[in-house]
């Protein structure tokens, strides 16, 4: 059992890839993300909500402590 457990703990201490490939982590330490909705079905929106999925939004509060913990080794 003991070395079940080691795995485990060397496990999570691993930045989780697939996250940090889809935020960027700024200066300040804020993570941002692409806004949602943001791959298809665009063509028959106005103009000023596709605009306002162009860029980089902060990760909301509530998701931002859980993206912290798998981003382990990024701050």
């Amino acid at each position: 059992m003991a070395r079940h457990s080691k795995t485990n703990q060397a496990r999570h201490s691993k930045t989780n890839r697939s996250l940090k490939k889809r935020v960027k982590i700024t200066g300040r330490k804020k993570i941002l993300k692409r806004p949602p909705h943001q791959n298809h079905f665009n063509a028959k929106e106005s103009g000023e909500r596709a605009r306002n999925k162009k860029g980089q939004i902060a990760v909301p509060k509530e998701l931002d402590k859980k993206a912290r913990a798998l981003l382990v080794n990024e701050f």
